[in-house]
């Protein structure tokens, strides 16, 4: 299901819009004839990956199903400081109204596919795979991981009926490695890749003798990552992730990894500056 149609978004908008319009917009009223029309742009002001064209058009269509939105550039592609990204025509109390909820969208989502696309880019030279986490703002998690995709990302788990992810917490309170990768393959649902959480190299071991099917490097210095891709990279799908950034991506990508999983890609990012602005 696309993001836009999904009604976990469409319930999302429906709050935001509240937030700013539950008593009216009282500036606008007072300002601007409720019969005065206009046309806007939707303006990149930043260096930025576009991701939330279909998000944006939603929210002026929710606000009123008459406002023409005109998508310049696809999600997915770069624009420069000064790049049209949308046009939007139509009643002007009603663009005004959705002006912000929908800039908060673009803004954010735009942020997310442009770091993802700029630590893609640092890698690009490896096989490895830079995929996101579920570390992201709540109510958000559909959009955020579509804005992933749109910086050449990939997603891993939506939610946590997706997959099974056996980590540090269900190790300890399973009474170790072992136990917890041997309950899982006797209750998982047949379909789920069953994934442990290892903190060194003995767990690593214990998991794939258990039966793991891939493994979670978890706060490894690349040394560590590297070893252990050297032992098991043929046997086991291995991905890594902790404090991960652009910082040292490049280092642990390096190692042979197949997939680092970034959570900073949605919990710590930078909004893309976008704007509209009305045509006189």
């Amino acid at each position: 299901m696309k993001p836009w149609t999904n009604p976990i978004f469409l319930d999302l908008l429906r709050i935001a819009l509240m937030e700013d319009l539950l008593y009216g917009d009282a500036t606008t009223e007072a300002v601007i004839a409720d019969d005065a029309n206009c046309r806007a742009r939707i303006v990149s002001k930043s260096e930025c990956v576009i991701a939330g064209q279909n998000v944006a058009q939603a929210v002026f269509h929710e606000v009123d199903r008459k406002t023409q939105y005109h998508a310049v550039i696809e999600d997915g592609c770069h624009a420069s400081p000064g790049t049209e990204i949308a046009t939007v025509q139509g009643n002007c109390r009603t663009i005004l109204a959705g002006e912000r909820i929908a800039l908060n969208f673009f803004q954010r989502m735009s942020g997310i596919a442009t770091m993802t696309r700029d630590i893609r880019k640092m890698i690009a030279h490896t096989e490895c795979r830079i995929v996101d986490t579920r570390k992201t703002l709540p109510g958000h998690r559909i959009l955020d991981k579509y804005a992933v995709r749109m910086g050449g990302g990939s997603n891993h788990r939506m939610g946590l009926g997706d997959g099974i992810l056996i980590k540090d917490n269900h190790v300890d309170a399973a009474g170790g490695v072992a136990p917890a990768v041997h309950l899982a393959r006797l209750r998982a649902r047949h379909p789920l890749r069953i994934q442990v959480e290892v903190r060194n190299r003995d767990e690593a071991m214990a998991a794939v003798e258990a039966g793991a099917e891939a493994l979670l490097l978890d706060n490894m210095q690349p040394a560590q990552v590297k070893d252990i891709v050297a032992g098991l990279k043929d046997s086991v799908f291995l991905e890594c992730s902790g404090t991960i950034s652009h910082q040292n991506v490049i280092a642990y990508a390096e190692t042979g990894i197949h997939m680092i999983s970034i959570g900073a890609l949605t919990h710590s990012v930078k909004a893309a500056d976008i704007s509209l602005q009305f045509e006189r």
